[in-house]
């Protein structure tokens, strides 16, 4: 069965594009992506006080409900959406009846963006939306240099030669995430990436 779920914080808009900064993580399975991303949005939320939404592209038997729940029950027997409601939160899970590949366009438009400041995507490689690939040493650059929206790369031994990109060190989440408030100007008090020794 292919769904989307979507974990709501506020209520659900209709929306034709992006109206504030959109940004994919991409990096082949078992690069670090989602542990990276983890770090970052920790500190664009907790210690720079950012509203973050996130897009995460799912394996195809993805499923949220469990066999035999009501709420289960109920999409079975034919529901297109399902809004799943308790105190620590809601999920919406909408039915894809052609079990096509989600436009990035269409779940833009699930989010209140008016609530928010900044959404992250992982996946979704193919999306026209500025990019940082992860790139991990012996494995190389899958998106780079062909995609032109790739921003940068995050490298685990960074100190080779300098991409005409910026390079950012993995195991520094901080670099990254400044990168990303500069590159966004969501931050008045950054005039620019801070810089490491040797860059």
């Amino acid at each position: 069965m292919g769904i989307l779920a979507v974990r709501m914080v506020m209520a659900v808009t209709r929306s034709t594009a992006a109206r504030i900064p959109v940004l994919a993580f991409v990096a082949p399975s078992g690069t670090g992506k989602t542990t990276l991303m983890r770090r970052v949005v920790a500190s664009l939320t907790h210690e720079h006080g950012l509203r973050v939404g996130i897009i995460k592209q799912a394996r195809d038997d993805f499923d949220v409900d469990l066999p035999g729940k009501d709420s289960c029950e109920l999409s079975k027997a034919g529901a297109e959406r399902l809004l799943l409601a308790s105190e620590q939160g809601s999920v919406l899970v909408l039915e894809h009846s052609d079990r096509d590949e989600p436009w990035l366009e269409d779940l833009l438009a699930l989010f209140d963006q008016d609530q928010l400041d900044l959404i992250l995507i992982e996946g979704f490689t193919s999306a026209p939306v500025p990019k940082i690939e992860l790139s991990r040493q012996g494995r190389g650059a899958c998106q780079y240099p062909e995609d032109a929206q790739v921003i940068a790369l995050v490298v685990d031994e960074p100190g080779g030669p300098k991409p005409p990109v910026v390079e950012l060190d993995l195991n520094d989440p901080a670099h990254v995430t400044d990168f990303i408030l500069a590159y966004f100007d969501l931050s008045g008090d950054l005039p620019g990436v801070p810089l490491r020794d040797g860059e």
